[in-house]
């Protein structure tokens, strides 16, 4: 999966450090058809003070490692909401409410890749079966 995959959306939110203080960090967040692309900001990006140089190293949420985008919830103007991997992983992410709302697209980007893999498979169950009705 590569970052030149059909972008969807592209914008800001924040992830919860999985470190002893649980630190919130600026993401620059990449959806895409296969996945959540999420860069660092470089430096230090104080408060709401946008992120001046992105890194160009990413960290890759696909699609078929997630199970669930979860647990939303609303204060002082943040979304707060959880994307559940199949390792049983949580990761934490907010962002403002008035923005996009992340936690929906990324919610829409799951559903629309896990019912194309359904269509893929019952179009393959498909093709396997009149294929075999042709043998006998």
């Amino acid at each position: 999966m590569s970052l030149t995959a059909q972008r969807q959306r592209d914008g800001v939110v924040e992830k919860r450090s999985s470190g002893l203080l649980q630190r919130w960090k600026k993401k620059r967040c990449v959806l895409t058809e296969d996945g959540l692309h999420l860069l660092s900001c470089r430096g230090n990006s104080a408060g709401d003070a946008p992120c001046a140089a992105w890194s160009s190293k990413t960290k890759v949420l696909p699609f078929e490692r997630m199970v669930t985008v979860d647990c939303v919830e609303y204060k002082r103007g943040l979304v707060y909401f959880t994307v559940v991997m199949a390792t049983g992983k949580e990761i934490d992410f907010r962002c403002p409410q008035d923005g996009m709302p992340w936690n929906a697209e990324i919610a829409l980007g799951l559903v629309r890749f896990k019912n194309l893999q359904a269509v893929q498979t019952a179009r393959n169950r498909h093709l396997c079966t009149a294929y075999m009705e042709e043998m006998l």
